[in-house]
């Protein structure tokens, strides 16, 4: 029986979707902002003309000019016509500017760097495969890093590390840490420097992110970390504690991956995975405002590098109980998840005992 159309919700669904690619044009004219410093240059800075505020940015005003009129319409910028200025409210600044977690801007940059490949994603929509990983560097190493980096210096020792029962207390006492997937290496040198008497091993397939952990570990002088390139699925030494910060679901052989973590724990060890936090039931995400976000990137990334070496091509919403399976097929037991930071609302922490 063909279904019938009703005029009225093809009008207000085909509304919902112009509303979609507005807002994919107010997310390019963040990512610009946030690149060129213009959202830096006009917090705080009261009403200004394009002029000035180019001039602070050191942009052309011309283009500034255009690039408020978009923000202005999108209800970012406030303009007052009859002076010719524009106000970037406290409010909003508050959400784009600055380095702490409340700055969101770098995530805009993320879905800008996954548009630069739809024509591959179409291409492997159409007849499979996957795209590598060399594909999306090295631009993807300093996005991810921005993506988190915020999140992870305002709440990585209280509001992850503080979430796993009895974990700050292991690694004040000292123990042999391994921090898998690490890309730029600022958990790894967090926790170093907050944790002087553990040792710490960063371990990622991409050594242009190394030198970038390195350089940082350096600055801050750390005696206790050091870096390694390698697939995580020939992990060989043995430590207390792995780390896995959103890398599990982006692996090839991710069963092989939690395997390896299993052998190389000492007795009693810990794997601990901070990652995405969906259901693997499509239905229970509908609803979710993150979900379609999270989809996204796993059609544009996740699944991409992994299929792109004949992996299993988990994608990133994985989700929950597939986690806490593939946990406890790799033999791990007492397998417990637990919340993420409100800094962090799309993951979760899975902890698997040895």
């Amino acid at each position: 029986m063909e279904e019938s159309v009703d005029p009225a919700l093809v009008g207000e669904f085909a509304g919902r979707v112009f509303g979609h690619a507005v807002g994919g044009g107010i997310t390019l004219l963040i990512d610009v902002g946030h690149r060129a410093g213009l959202f830096e240059a006009a917090a705080g800075a009261g009403d200004l003309t394009s002029a000035e505020l180019a001039e602070r940015a050191g942009c052309s005003e011309r283009h500034v000019r255009e690039w408020l009129a978009g923000l202005v319409t999108a209800e970012i910028f406030t303009f007052d016509a009859e002076t010719g200025t524009y106000r970037l409210p406290a409010n909003h600044a508050a959400v784009l500017t600055g380095g702490t977690s409340s700055n969101i801007a770098p995530m805009m940059a993320g879905l800008a760097l996954l548009a630069n490949h739809v024509e591959g994603v179409t291409r492997t929509v159409k007849e499979g495969g996957g795209i590598p990983y060399s594909a999306y560097r090295p631009a993807f190493t300093t996005c991810m890093d921005q993506l988190m980096r915020r999140v992870y210096d305002d709440t990585l020792l209280d509001g992850f590390i503080g979430n796993v029962p009895g974990l700050t207390e292991l690694l004040t006492e000292g123990v042999r840490v391994a921090d898998i997937g690490c890309g730029t290496g600022h958990t790894t040198n967090l926790l170093a420097r907050a944790f002087p008497a553990s040792t710490f091993v960063g371990i990622d397939l991409a050594e242009d992110a190394l030198d970038l952990a390195r350089d940082e570990s350096g600055l801050w002088e750390l005696t206790n970390v050091s870096y390694t390139a390698g697939d995580v699925a020939e992990l060989q030494d043995s430590y207390d504690v792995i780390l896995a910060f959103d890398c599990i679901h982006d692996q090839a052989r991710p069963a092989d991956v939690l395997a390896a973590c299993r052998r190389s724990l000492t007795e009693d060890g810990l794997l601990v995975a901070v990652d995405i936090g969906l259901s693997s039931n499509l239905a229970a995400n509908v609803g979710n405002p993150l979900a379609p976000y999270i989809y996204t990137s796993s059609l544009f990334h996740c699944m991409q590098v992994s299929l792109a070496e004949d992996g299993a091509g988990l994608g990133t919403g994985w989700g929950r109980e597939l986690a806490v399976s593939m946990f406890g097929d790799a033999g791990f037991r007492d397998v417990t998840i637990f919340e993420t930071p409100p800094e962090d609302p799309m993951n979760a922490i899975f902890v698997g005992r040895r």
